[in-house]
């Protein structure tokens, strides 16, 4: 057993970290979240430590919580938990072995070690105004710090100086020494003015205990003296030399101490202290209670059970002193223990964690139950949480318990055994405590005494023995749950609530009735992973709240979430004590949070029940239409006050309310309502005879109470229902009155004149008698007779027959209650048609005569549906009279009866289906044919195969076509004809053969019994018979189940899976097997849907690591819960939706197509759900597949260049996703050659034509207009050529840019650089003047044969210090005592500004110190940060008298680069995880643009780029060469690269570079002239290629470099890179070649060359130019998506990472315009533009190799100069003035910079709109930087750079400080001097040399 609470593994010194979560948690991509069960709880604030929290107490009057955790006290607010006060009281050097140092006379020659303060007692002492604090340090010292202010002393103790005291080490030696042993304490307070005392229970650390130090010296330095359990003076305003003692006169010690002989089996371990007031009346004393746990052997006469309560008496409570009478009672007179068990004797959950008194009510669950038992009075109860020993639960924790005990039952246990001791001794019902010192004496023995009441409960004098009760008081559990670590109660209306901490960082909730049975149960994760402390506690000053404490973390948790139950039965059915429906507010609260709470019927509490819940009865709910000045009585019922007097009304919706007034009693409450008017009657829908009306009871304007009404209207019966009128009238649900003179439906008896002849039996309404009627042909006319039940009508009433739309016929009465049809004439084109039959009345259309039963003619056509004989034939079962053909083959109408019985031709077998099946027989043979019988008796025994019997299947016989029929058991194989014998034998052409089917094997041969195993069976003949059914053990069937969508699941620690498999409840049986990527990564396919309805809920989905079902601890919270619920709540699951939906673009079904043409595909996609991505969609025309190039939501882009060639001329069109596999369309082949003929010669004959009008038309007179025109055309074909360019660009540059995000994602990634490479480059952007040599350091190379680049690292990463040694102490005490001047603010504000102050202290200089101040403060990021805003605000102060407009526009001092540094470290990881891949993107499209044209070796200048300066104005034509590359030694095989024939040799070696080292970063890539590139021409010819060699060609007297046109490299040429072993020293690097000498593209444009030139191509060179800046535009608008994500990415705000440290900063700035009265938004606005966009993102864009280790060309340098302009002109304020004249880099952006300033505005309002960050939620976030990035820098190095600069200016630093008048007092410049003397020694001058 742990001997504390809290075991927690005594860290190394120093604070302890908060460790990471270690538990992989699955975060599916596609998957949505289940909502879990509702929390019934709301964590309101939190607190969370830096190191490992310990105890914690709470200062009701002062509403303060005080949280203790290692080396460090906090002060917090009480509601909001911030930050007061704090303290550092660790780590210190001290040893177990050693005394306190505040002993005088100790001393201690055993070794000390840093080690860590864990808090021991947090006790608040308010009336004395001190918090007790004791830690683990200096064998358990207590301090007394103030209660107002934590971070001060308030008694010094031992107090030193002139008022020493004698101080004695039982005094300082408090607590227990050692982290995992446990202490309690307790306040007591006593009457009279005699002072507070310390009751302390600490569990025992000296020699012999498991925390007493190993093979060390045996002398115990916190002597055996120190007691188990002590009462200490807590005087602090009295005598000091008596604080802490426990000796209450000169011969005894208020203690209790166990022997030392007995300490090894008594080993106690205190959970709680606490007071309680004695239960039984009158006497009503005090007693303070301790509960522990003992290691006693079972088999003890002591203690046999572990847990213990002891109890000591604390005197009267009138007086509350240590006894009664006022004299001092000794520790042990009183103290008393007996084992509480919870449990069974067998099954006890032995340990107690922890413990809560409470008040409460408790009815025995053995009561009589009564008619109505009134709730039991409350009494004492103590709560406690136990656990099981050893016994592991859910996920290795203990199964624990909570039970409940009676304080009047413990009361009443301790006096019984006072008196069995001492009175009438009972054996083995109580012991004396022979193994405490105290108490040796005599055993229980008889005294002949009488003791007196007070005796009974607290001993005497002189019965003064520790007693233990024998027997435990027992408990049964009340509830049972695995690792429950925490217990807090609280009584609230008739309930108790129990509040239950676990293991795992979860917070339960149990509702207990009186008889302590659950009734609800609720939970909270509220730190995960993290146990919750033993000890709870409610807000003194609002009980609603609960403080509780987590390893890392102090919460204020409110008891209940009320607001999320948003109907009253919710509220009422969730069994919450808290909450209650708050009627008149129409809300689930808490009961204080309702207004007027306190009167009758406002708010409804749970244990009044869900019928309580406030509804209304509208009494007579049904309305007729007609009705005059209708009202509504509606009846209250439940929980609603008297209403008399408010504001009430009848609200109908749509803004109409009507006045309502109150009637009735108190009890019964009524209200009378007007309805709303006639005229605001909602519409009755088309086919109802009424309509709904939902009203509600408005309460001073708040609708608190809802029912429904019906407006009826009888009128409408007819219309809706005009076959049946009368009888739909006569059984409505209203009052409605049939009329049988109108023949209407009414409301009322007066509407009808006719009264004495209405009908009230729906049986009496006159009505067709349905009878059959014989089927009639098509086109002859017939008399039909309709009977008539109930008619009452004349015979002079005209009728009409009325057969549907084929028009009426006249109606003849034939008898009262026959009318007859005549010469009805009906016509069909079907094989058969059943025509309603129906009576009109003549003179009232649409009104009929009901037919409730609808009553129908047959009408056939014998043409129509009979194919042959035996179908025409057949007709006459069904009464069609019909005759066949022969000669005709056709099917007609029998006029006349036959005279003999017709024969059909014999039956005709066509096919038959399977062809062969198994010997038993019992296969489903389908024939299919012709005159294959008339009837299914023609057939049922006529179906032979061979000699065997076949037995049809009536439900699947076609008359004459299909016959169906099941194979008999044959007695051998053998094949035979099938027959058919119909009075003739019809035969089948193909024969049917009984085989016999053999099993080979089977694989595997048994799996497990859950299923899921896929079999493989193997055999000859298998696939014999209509179906195939496989069976394991007869019982259970094989399925297939086919896979689709590939989920991507992501989290941690996969790499130690072996196999992983997913399944989806409810969709498929078969788990889905999943495939591990990497230790982060899964993908799984997701099964088909077979029984699922599109659009219903998401089904939940499991998943099974190494077969075992995940579980996430969270969700485990209320599975442990509830373990009546087997079914695991799943946190995942997956939503299935429709299949998509595919067409091609017009949505034709055939597409036709010229092979030989590129073919380009566009289909259209339905919007769906489905959220598909690129790489999911697969096209394919037949079998080639087609390349995607764009997708969208809507369309679908898709293109082949190969040549379609086929055998077929028909190929599908298909689409793929995951499973789904769909054919859109039919491409249709289609021969070219007469098209191509055709189109040649119309073009010809358009040519002639053309050149004939040209010849006409253009005549001199007119040239200038001709001229105008070819002009405009120019314009409008450039105009298009752009509009091409960008398109094809923009398509070519996507499907590019998608390869390589493929390619980044299955590569390594972005090559970022290191945290620590990325601040040396951004701090230190070229060596500074400090580091005129950068330190080289070889990296890892490539491969053994690609060699690579060696790369810098800077002074600062270097792990030493590099000093001589002689030197080494001094300077190291110097650094040391330099940086602790550092550390001083006023020191180092007034050295930044002394510095400052200096002519000669450059911009380089300053810029210098700011970034060494950096670094020598990253472990300090809080100082660093504090120091930066008070140099801020001497910077703000001075600019604000000038123009503050123009503060932070450079970075001209100090702290302008300070702020530059810190952006830049807390930006940094917002940079790399949002802004990093579109800024990574975006580069890679420039490359990749650029790359697409010819570029200028020599002069860099492109065909396409952003910056005017680098367009290269010509149009060169560049064809593209793809080269097949192998590069040798580079482990891959050979590759395709893309060059263009214009590139260079040393262009093409950077492109295949680039091709093979694509995932490598850039600083291990092998340089250009470190390869050699090899061409084979054939098998035997190879050339080395260079950019120069013999032959290279000479133009005006400069030498053209080589290029692949030069070589004459053809297409798919073959070429080898190798290493070269030789550098090529011939050539140094392209672009620093003499352009007087080399030329690649152009010539340079000067003006020698110039004059040279011809006068014509002078002007073309002048004029034409400017043509090419298209270019620009087109390379813009390709680029521009990737431009667009990346100013997205930079100003947007991530709901899950709010940019902290911006929105820290930004509010400074607020704070200060405020402060100095600047109110213009313009001057704010440039601040923080100046702090943020255009100090740290210009910085980065223009910068990117400052993030990624790549090739930043001076090309792509100047595209990203025009995008970063484009960024701060979108962050100026001004408007952008352009013209024609204006640079094109501010032209370019000119359209969009407008959209981006919008952007930008928006971002700054989002951080505005932010809420405030705290100072502590700041210096939480920066101490997490620092220690995310600790030890990365050698701060000494820094140290030493920055007092350079201080030695520099020794004499003008010392004068700053001298003249200050804080560093004057503190004495600083004497420090400092002691620095400069440690630094420049005379002896070390070598050093300061060094």
């Amino acid at each position: 057993m742990a001997p504390a609470p809290v075991p927690a593994p005594a860290p190394a010194a120093g604070a302890e970290p908060r460790p990471p979560a270690l538990l992989p948690l699955l975060l599916p991509l596609l998957p949505l979240l289940l909502p879990g069960r509702a929390a019934g709880l709301e964590v309101q604030r939190k607190f969370l430590s830096p190191t490992l929290t310990n105890n914690f107490a709470l200062d009701g009057p002062g509403s303060r919580v005080y949280l203790a955790a290692v080396n460090r006290l906090f002060q917090l607010s009480g509601g909001e938990l911030a930050l007061e006060a704090e303290a550092a009281v660790g780590p210190v050097l001290d040893s177990p072995l050693c005394h306190a140092p505040q002993l005088p006379q100790a001393s201690c020659e055993h070794p000390k070690v840093l080690t860590n303060n864990y808090n021991k007692i947090l006790q608040p002492d308010p009336e004395q105004g001190v918090l007790v604090v004791c830690g683990s340090i200096y064998q358990g010292l207590c301090q007394l710090r103030s209660m107002a202010n934590i971070s001060a002393v308030a008694v010094r103790f031992p107090p030193g100086g002139s008022d020493s005291v004698t101080v004695f080490p039982s005094m300082l030696n408090v607590a227990a020494n050692h982290p995992n042993a446990s202490t309690v304490g307790l306040v007591l307070r006593r009457g009279g003015g005699g002072g507070a005392r310390l009751l302390v229970a600490a569990t025992y650390t000296g020699f012999g205990s498991p925390f007493f130090p190993r093979n060390h010296s045996l002398e115990d330095h916190r002597f055996e003296n120190t007691p188990e359990i002590a009462i200490r003076a807590l005087n602090a305003r009295g005598d000091l030399a008596k604080l802490f003692t426990f000796d209450i006169n000169p011969s005894d010690d208020n203690i209790l101490k166990i022997k030392a002989g007995d300490k090894a089996r008594h080993k106690l371990s205190f959970v709680r202290a606490f007071l309680q007031h004695g239960a039984a009346p009158p006497a009503r004393r005090p007693y303070a209670y301790l509960a522990l746990n003992s290691e006693a052997n079972a088999g003890d006469k002591e203690s046999p059970a572990h847990s213990l309560l002891a109890r000591i008496c604390l005197g009267e409570p009138a007086e509350a002193t240590l006894n009664g009478s006022g004299e001092t009672k000794k520790l042990t007179e009183s103290y008393i223990q007996l084992g509480l068990r919870c449990g069974g004797a067998a099954d006890a959950f032995t340990r107690l964690v922890s413990v809560f008194p409470a008040r409460a009510a408790w009815r025995s669950p053995a009561a009589a139950p009564g008619p109505a038992p009134a709730p039991p009075p409350a009494e004492e109860l103590l709560f406690g949480v136990f656990e099981r020993a050893g016994a592991g639960g859910a996920r290795g924790r203990p199964q624990s318990a909570l039970c409940v005990f009676r304080f009047a039952e413990i009361e009443e246990t301790i006096r019984a055994a006072r008196n069995s001791c001492f009175v009438s001794p009972a054996a083995g019902m109580v012991t004396v405590l022979d193994s405490v010192v105290q108490g040796t004496g005599p055993a229980c023995e008889k005294r002949n005494i009488q003791l007196q009441p007070e005796q009974l409960d607290c001993g005497a004098a002189h019965l003064q023995h520790p007693l233990a009760i024998v027997n435990p008081v027992t408990a049964t559990p009340v509830f049972t749950h695995s690792g429950l670590t925490a217990v807090a109660v609280a009584s609230v209306n008739n309930y108790t609530v129990v509040f239950l901490g676990t293991a795992g960082g979860g917070l339960l909730k149990i509702n207990l009735d009186s008889t302590m049975k659950v009734i609800s149960r609720r939970s909270i994760s509220v730190a995960y992973g993290e146990p919750v402390h033993p000890i709870m506690q409610f807000d003194p000053s609002d009980s609603t709240y609960l403080y509780l404490m987590t390893s890392y973390q102090m919460t204020r948790v409110k008891v209940a979430a009320c607001s999320q139950y948003s109907t009253c039965a919710e509220c009422l059915a969730a069994a919450d004590a808290y909450c209650g429906w708050c009627t008149m507010e129409t809300r689930c609260s808490l009961q204080h949070e309702c207004t007027n709470f306190t009167g009758a019927n406002v708010w409804a509490s749970v244990s009044e029940g869900v019928q309580q819940c406030p509804s209304m009865t509208i009494l007579e709910p049904e309305i007729n239409i007609d009705k005059e000045h209708p009202a509504l009585i509606i009846q209250i019922n439940g929980t609603i006050p008297n209403l008399n007097g408010t504001n009430i009304s009848c609200d109908y919706g749509n803004n109409i309310h009507t006045v309502a007034r109150v009637a009735g009693d108190y009890v019964n409450q009524f209200i009378y309502c007007n309805l709303l008017p006639h005229e605001k009657y909602p519409a009755f829908p088309d086919d109802q005879d009424h309509v709904v009306v939902e009203t509600s009871l408005r309460v001073n304007n708040k609708n608190i109470i809802r029912a429904n009404f019906t407006i009826y209207d009888c009128k409408r019966i007819g219309n809706i229902y005009p076959k049946r009128a009368c009888t739909s009238c006569l059984s409505a649900r209203w009052k409605c009155h049939w009329c049988p003179s109108t023949y209407s439906c009414v409301s009322n008896r007066s509407q009808c004149e006719d009264a004495l002849r209405m009908e009230q039996k729906k049986i009496d309404c006159p009505q067709i008698v349905p009878a059959p009627l014989e089927p009639m042909p098509t086109g002859v006319s017939r008399n039909i007779v309709i009977s008539l039940a109930n008619a009452t009508f004349s015979k002079e009433t005209a009728l009409e027959c009325h057969f549907g739309t084929d028009g009426t016929f006249e109606a003849r009465w034939v008898n009262s209650s026959a009318v007859e049809c005549v010469h009805v004439l009906l016509h069909t084109s079907e094989k058969s048609h059943r025509f309603p039959v129906n009576l009109q009345l003549k003179d009232k259309p649409d009104r009929f005569i009901d037919s409730p039963e609808m009553m129908t003619v047959e009408v056939y056509n014998c043409a129509t549906g009979s194919a042959d004989c035996s179908q025409c034939l057949g007709r006459e079962d069904l009464g069609h009279r019909c005759l066949w053909s022969e000669s005709s083959s056709s099917c007609r109408l029998q006029t006349e009866p036959p005279q003999v019985s017709e024969v059909c031709p014999p039956p005709e077998i066509r096919k038959i289906e399977p062809l062969r099946g198994p010997l038993e027989g019992g296969t489903l043979l389908t024939i299919r044919g012709r005159n294959l019988g008339r009837r299914f008796s023609d057939i049922a025994g006529a179906v032979r195969v061979g000699g065997v019997r076949c037995a049809p299947l009536p439900g699947r016989y076609v008359v004459s076509e299909t016959v169906v029929c099941q194979t008999g058991e044959a007695p051998e194989a053998f094949s035979d004809v099938v027959t058919v014998n119909v009075s003739r034998e019809g035969r089948s052409r193909e024969r049917y053969s009984y085989v016999l089917p053999v099993v080979q094997s089977i694989a595997p041969l048994n799996g497990p019994k859950a299923g899921g195993t896929r079999v493989t069976i193997r055999g000859s003949r298998l696939d014999v018979g209509s179906e195939l059914r496989v069976l394991i053990n007869s019982s259970k069937q094989c399925t297939d189940l086919s896979g689709g969508r590939i989920i991507t699941l992501e989290g941690r620690g996969f790499g130690l899976v072996q196999n992983v498999s997913m399944a989806v409840r409810g969709i498929g049986r078969e788990h889905t097997r999943c495939k591990v990527h990497s230790d982060t990564a899964i993908t799984c396919p997701s099964p088909a849907a077979s029984n699922v309805t599109v659009g219903s809920k998401p089904a939940p989905v499991d998943f099974y690591l190494n077969g075992r079902l995940y579980t996430d601890e969270r969700a485990a919270l209320d599975e442990d819960m509830y373990p009546e619920e087997a079914l695991h709540v799943s946190k995942f699951s997956l939503g299935y939706y429709a299949d998509p939906q595919f067409s091609t673009a017009k949505k034709e079904k055939w597409i036709k197509h010229h092979p030989g043409e590129p073919l380009t595909l566009v289909i259209h996609k339905e919007p769906d759900s489905l959220g598909l991505e690129s790489n999911e969609y697969q096209v394919k025309i037949g079998l080639i597949s087609c390349e995607i190039q764009i997708v969208s939501d809507k369309v679908i882009h898709c293109s082949i260049n190969e040549s379609l060639s086929s055998s077929e001329r028909q190929l599908p069109v298909t689409i793929q996703v995951g499973k789904f596999n769909y054919t859109i369309a039919m491409l249709h082949l289609g021969g070219g050659e007469t098209a191509i003929i055709v189109s040649i010669v119309i073009c010809s004959i358009l040519l002639v034509l053309s050149v004939v009008a040209l010849f006409v038309f253009c005549t001199k007179s007119r040239r200038a207009e001709r001229y105008w025109q070819k002009t405009l055309l120019q314009m409008e074909e450039m105009e298009s050529q752009i509009r091409e360019e960008i398109r094809k660009g923009f398509a070519e540059l996507q499907t590019d840019m998608t390869d390589l995000t493929k390619e980044l994602n299955r590569s390594q990634g972005i090559p970022f650089l290191e945290y620590k490479h990325f601040v040396t480059r951004t701090f230190f952007p070229k060596c500074s003047s400090l580091y005129e040599e950068c330190y080289i350091l070889p990296s890892q190379q490539l491969s053994s044969q690609v060699g690579s680049q060696v790369q810098e690292t800077h002074p600062l990463l270097v792990g030493e210090w590099k000093i001589p040694e002689n030197c080494r102490p001094n300077m190291e005490e110097g650094i040391s005592l330099f940086s602790t001047l550092l550390n001083n603010k006023h020191f180092l504000i007034v050295f930044v500004h002394a510095l400052e102050q200096q002519k000669d202290f450059a911009v380089r200089d300053r810029c210098n110190l700011a970034s060494l101040l950096t670094i020598a403060l990253h472990g300090k990021l809080e100082y660093y940060t504090s120091i930066m805003k008070d140099l801020l605000v001497d910077l703000i102060d001075a600019s604000a008298s000038k123009n503050p407009k123009l503060m932070l526009r450079r970075t001209e001092s100090v702290v302008e680069k300070m702020l530059t540094n810190w952006m830049s470290i807390c930006m940094y990881s917002y940079l790399r995880e949002t802004v990093g891949e579109p800024f990574f993107l975006l580069i890679c499209a420039i490359k990749q643009q650029i790359n697409k044209g010819s570029i200028d070796a020599i002069t860099g200048k492109a065909r396409y780029t952003l910056n005017e300066e680098w367009l290269l104005r010509e149009n060169i034509e560049a064809k593209p060469r793809n080269l097949n590359v192998s590069f040798q030694g580079c482990g891959m095989d050979s590759l395709s690269v893309r060059a263009m024939d214009t590139d260079t040799l040393s262009q093409v070696k950077e492109k295949i570079l680039e091709a093979f080292c694509k995932n490598v970063p850039y600083s291990q890539w092998p340089r250009v002239e470190d390869v050699d590139l090899e061409w084979f021409a054939t098998s035997t010819d190879s050339y080395i290629l260079r950019d120069l060699d013999d032959t290279s060609v000479v133009e005006d007297g400069r030498k053209k470099l080589n290029t692949l046109a030069h070589y004459k490299i053809p297409e798919g040429a073959s070429l080898a890179m190798s290493l070269t072993d030789k550098k090529d020293t011939t050539l140094s690097r392209v672009k620093d070649l003499d352009t007087e000498k080399y030329f690649h593209l152009v010539l340079p444009t000067d003006e020698s060359v110039e004059h040279k030139k011809s006068h014509r191509q002078s002007h073309r060179k002048k004029v034409l130019p400017e043509i090419y800046l298209t270019r620009l535009l087109s390379t813009k608008g390709t680029l521009q998506k990737f431009l667009d994500d990346l100013f997205k990415a930079i100003l947007s705000i991530r709901d899950d990472k709010p940019p902290v440290a911006v929105k820290y900063f930004f509010d400074f700035l607020e704070e200060q315009a405020e402060k100095r009265g600047i109110t213009d938004p313009d001057t704010l606005h440039i601040w923080k533009t100046n702090s943020l966009p255009l100090r740290f993102w210009v910085n980065i864009l223009k910068n990117p190799q400052f993030v990624f280790d790549i090739d930043k060309t001076d090309h792509i340098d100047a595209c990203l100069s025009v995008i970063a302009q484009a960024f701060i002109d979108a962050c100026s304020l001004s408007d952008l003035q352009l013209g024609k004249d204006s640079p094109t880099n501010k032209l370019l952006y000119a359209k969009e910079i407008p959209e981006y300033r919008k952007i930008v505005q928006r971002y700054y309002k989002q951080i505005h709109d932010m809420p405030p960050l705290s100072e502590q939620e700041m210096n939480a976030h920066l101490a997490e930087e620092s220690r995310k990035y600790r030890n990365e820098f050698n701060t000494n190095v820094a140290m030493a750079e920055i007092y350079k600069y201080a030695k520099r200016y020794r004499s003008q630093i010392v004068a700053a400080l001298d003249a200050n008048p804080t560093t004057k007092r503190t004495q600083l410049q004497h420090k400092f001097e002691q620095v400069i003397a440690l630094m420049e020694d005379n002896i070390y001058e070598s050093c300061s040399e060094a």
